[in-house]
């Protein structure tokens, strides 16, 4: 079974794509937007995740994507308009991924967004519960 995972030089990317392929189970795939070295059988570098990007040759042969890839962490924002930046790698990019992975065949798309759709800190009782209204605080979390 041949699985996909962008994001996989960040943190969760990168220690999902190491267990996969430890495992010997998997034929796996990193997907990264700049060279990188991991445990992935196979590495690709697409240059961006947003809405316009052709996906079809990488997603030829893919039974599972697991779309860990986003824009997040941007430390010196250049962008005018930061939510509308992070929307269009974290809402139209992955929306655009999803529908060419279907298009392709993929059997299984398994979309990883962030904790911080539920704010910035837990409440007095502990961990974010299923049931508590999201909170998201800034551009990022606002996409995710």
């Amino acid at each position: 079974m041949k699985v996909m995972v962008t994001g996989a030089n960040g943190f969760v990317g990168s220690a999902l794509t190491t267990m996969l392929s430890c495992s010997g189970n998997y034929s796996v795939c990193g997907v990264s937007r700049r060279p990188f070295e991991s445990a992935a059988d196979e590495h690709i570098v697409i240059e961006g995740f947003g809405p316009d990007d052709a996906w079809a040759a990488a997603l030829a042969s893919v039974d599972v994507l697991v779309h860990c890839a986003a824009r997040v962490h941007v430390m010196s924002e250049t962008a005018t308009d930061p939510l509308t930046a992070y929307r269009q790698v974290n809402v139209d990019g992955t929306l655009a991924l999803a529908r060419q992975a279907a298009k392709a065949g993929v059997k299984r798309f398994i979309f990883l967004s962030s904790i911080k759709v539920n704010g910035e800190a837990t409440h007095a009782s502990g961990a974010f519960t299923a049931d508590d209204a999201p909170a998201p605080a800034d551009p990022y979390s606002m996409s995710k």
